[in-house]
């Protein structure tokens, strides 16, 4: 199982750095990238997300509870229950609250699911590995003395919030577009669209991303060590999932966010050209 979870946490560093960049060139096709046409490749947007995220906390709390370094509730440290908790929360919104309370998504192609599954259920499965291991432990006994920590968690909570209240904005364009049946029917399951105004989207036209990362670079502080950064060898011996995840964020979202903020340009003649993509004031 260690061999397993090494070769694990080695694909998910080098896969980002070769896939995020494919994506400046292909548009995932879900969201304002939805297909425009309908096929049995098609899927409906609200329940292929639930499905693809939900498979995240499962995976977690089987590898934090069945895994290799398998802890009772009783035998985790209080930081370790902490994180634990933040993890199943984040999803919880993410997976459940959130579509439930979406008036309405585009409809996605069935590859970016699936896609969603593999990652999601490594992930899920490397975290909760992670958070159970001796190396977990180790480094977050006496957790509650570090101010590294508690910066993390408060990072962690600033994001999650964020991220709610951008992604709030969204869906009160979604739920006004639907009141006034601005659903534009000529494309296949595919919303209204509007500028988005407000809080960080008077700087970046994707503050969600912003925040997400925030949240979860956050989380890596609290719970993980600071990898080497040279040389390559010894950076895949010491980045731990938490720091992986952040990684692999990063890399698969920025070409989405930037040819997302290109398309809102394309679309919108009047859409305010001093703001950024995705990150204030710099890209």
């Amino acid at each position: 199982m260690q061999s397993l979870y090494d070769a694990t946490r080695k694909w998910f560093f080098l896969i980002p750095p070769v896939a995020g960049p494919l994506q400046f060139l292909i548009d995932a096709p879900f969201g304002r990238f939805a297909p425009s046409n309908d096929s049995i490749f098609v899927v409906d947007g609200i329940k292929s997300w639930i499905v693809m995220e939900l498979v995240s906390p499962i995976s977690f709390t089987a590898a934090l509870y069945r895994g290799p370094w398998a802890a009772s509730l009783s035998a985790l440290s209080a930081p370790q229950v902490i994180l634990a908790s933040l993890f199943i929360i984040h999803y919880l919104n993410r997976a459940i609250i959130s579509p439930l309370r979406t008036p309405s998504r585009s409809k996605s192609h069935i590859a970016v699911p699936l896609f969603a599954v593999i990652f999601n259920i490594a992930n899920g499965a490397l975290m909760g590995t992670y958070l159970s291991s001796p190396t977990a432990s180790s480094f977050l006994e006496g957790a509650f003395l570090r101010p590294s920590f508690w910066v993390g968690i408060t990072l962690w909570a600033c994001g999650f919030a964020g991220n709610i209240l951008h992604d709030e904005v969204l869906l009160e364009i979604r739920r006004k577009s639907k009141a006034k049946g601005k659903r534009n029917e000529n494309k296949i399951g595919k919303e209204h669209y509007a500028i988005p105004h407000g809080y960080l989207y008077r700087y970046i036209s994707y503050p969600n991303y912003f925040c997400e990362w925030s949240e979860w670079f956050g989380y890596a502080l609290a719970a993980a060590p600071l990898p080497a950064l040279m040389p390559l060898t010894e950076t895949l011996r010491t980045v731990h999932p938490p720091w992986l995840f952040l990684w692999s964020e990063v890399l698969l979202m920025i070409a989405r966010a930037y040819n997302g903020h290109q398309w809102y340009h394309k679309n919108f003649p009047e859409y305010p050209k001093e703001r950024k993509a995705v990150v204030p004031f710099i890209f």
